[in-house]
């Protein structure tokens, strides 16, 4: 494929968005550490959990981190890695993870371009809300959006998780 069409389809996939039974895109960005994290770097390991929200302390953004945290456990018991995304600085992020106490990784995407990558809409002048659960292998197996449900993101990602608890 040339680098054009790559492009072309890239951009395609952004504005139709992501669909179960896809390959996820692969991607790289710095954590709350300022480290890179790869989503390469994790498959074949474990279920991976993505959720995209629009803001690090706002009342709903923090109400879904702490939905998360609350039943991280269930998530590390089922084989599933968690981890939050959205354009704040790893400054930010680590300020909210230290804030409230979150346990799994917050990756920067300062350019949206992950955001987009996946295809994740926003409405109300606010970046989209939207969780992605992915196999081992980096296929998608769920998403869900809701840009009020903050809290239905972890449950419904939770469920749709092989395994028990």
């Amino acid at each position: 494929m040339t680098k054009v069409a790559l492009m072309v389809s890239l951009a395609v996939l952004a504005i139709a968005g992501l669909k179960v039974g896809e390959k996820a895109p692969d991607f790289t960005l710095t954590d709350q550490n300022g480290k890179p994290w790869s989503l390469h770097d994790r498959l074949g390991k474990k279920y991976i959990v993505i959720y995209f929200y629009p803001k690090d302390e706002s009342p709903v953004c923090t109400k879904e981190a702490c939905a998360f945290r609350d039943n991280y456990d269930k998530f590390t018991k089922k084989g599933a890695e968690v981890v939050g995304i959205n354009g704040a600085s790893a400054a930010s992020h680590r300020s909210f993870q230290e804030n409230h106490q979150l346990p799994f990784t917050l990756l920067s995407d300062s350019a949206d371009r992950v955001l987009k990558l996946y295809g994740v809409h926003g409405a109300l002048g606010m970046t989209g809300r939207q969780t992605f659960v992915l196999d081992p292998t980096g296929k998608i197996i769920y998403t869900y959006k809701g840009l009020l449900q903050g809290t239905k993101h972890e449950e419904e990602a939770l469920a749709h998780i092989p395994g028990n608890p």
